[in-house]
């Protein structure tokens, strides 16, 4: 657990049992990071910041789905970041925030274990250094607030991008014709549009829930307001671009499509030319059988003849599919 006091002149960080006599200051605002929310975690979110019960069992069990809580002198928000893992799987790396009249504090959710610890502190040390550099000078909570989230929906408009590059790559392997291993194909087809799918859904919830902070945070005030709004509007940004990236493979993919099954009826069309073309010879040779060749008698005149009406019928019906156009 990490305390920082911030003011006008930068940020400086204090241990935590300073923490109840930095609350009842005025002259700055406080930033508690906490990377996992662990009992010592637990017991200073309810005693020192007496937050609801429910709100602190949610910062130490995982949220599925971002959400938003308004309570009289602070909001609980919940979070996701996409990080990409194995086999084309997204993590949702949780965040999630109390901003309070004089007060920030953000707990990391509980993180997979596949998934580096690094990525969850992401946003959070990203703020960080701007505050070191002396980049950023946040006058409220929710300044510093505006700041991560920011940097939360960058990242998520970072990973649409990773995805498509992902999906240009397929696009020319699809019109160039180089389809390789056609299974391998589809995947990476399947798991870009998954990744694509899974970060919309991140940024539309996300955006849900800050439009729903508007209508009840009362304890926002209306000066900052103005940041609420263009939280929305990121998180519809990447909506938007992921929507487009989504829409745009869904063509690539239907096009992969079309051209298989073009090449498929092209083959089942010459298939059945084929099996025309040769029915003559099939039903010579069947009423003919083995009698004229395999026995003491065989008439090889006989056998040259209905050798040469075999191939005049299969040579005429050949042309006339030509002619149709069907080879």
């Amino acid at each position: 657990m990490e305390v920082r006091w911030l003011t006008h002149q930068g940020a400086e960080q204090r241990p935590v049992d300073e923490l109840a006599t930095l609350l009842d200051r005025d002259d700055g605002l406080v930033w508690v990071d906490i990377p996992t929310c662990d009992e010592t975690a637990e017991r200073v979110l309810l005693d020192v910041f007496r937050f609801h019960p429910l709100a602190v069992r949610d910062c130490v069990e995982r949220n599925r789905v971002p959400r938003v809580h308004a309570y009289a002198d602070h909001v609980f928000v919940v979070l996701h970041a996409p990080e990409l893992g194995k086999a084309g799987h997204v993590h949702f790396v949780e965040l999630d925030q109390f901003v309070g009249p004089r007060y920030l504090v953000t707990v990391h959710g509980p993180l997979n274990p596949a998934v580096d610890p690094s990525a969850a502190l992401r946003e959070t040390r990203a703020v960080l250094r701007r505050l070191e550099a002396g980049r950023l000078r946040p006058a409220s909570p929710f300044e510093l607030s505006y700041a991560i989230i920011s940097a939360l929906s960058r990242h998520q408009e970072a990973f649409v991008e990773i995805l498509t590059r992902d999906v240009w790559q397929l696009e020319q392997r699809v019109t160039g014709g180089d389809f390789g291993n056609a299974e391998e194909l589809l995947e990476d087809m399947f798991r870009a549009r998954h990744g694509l799918l899974a970060v919309r859904t991140m940024a539309a919830l996300s955006r849900e829930a800050y439009g729903r902070m508007s209508a009840l945070a009362r304890s926002i005030p209306s000066d900052e307001r103005p940041l609420l709004e263009d939280i929305v509007d990121q998180f519809e940004r990447v909506c938007s671009v992921a929507d487009g990236q989504r829409e745009y493979l869904q063509g690539v993919i239907e096009f992969y499509r079309t051209r298989t099954e073009t090449k498929m009826t092209i083959a089942a069309e010459r298939l059945a030319v084929i099996a025309a073309i040769t029915l003559p010879i099939t039903a010579l040779s069947s009423v003919y059988g083995m009698n004229i060749i395999v026995n003491d008698n065989t008439d090889f005149p006989m056998l040259a003849v209905v050798v040469v009406v075999m191939a005049i019928i299969s040579g005429t019906l050949l042309i006339w599919a030509k002619r149709q156009g069907w080879w």
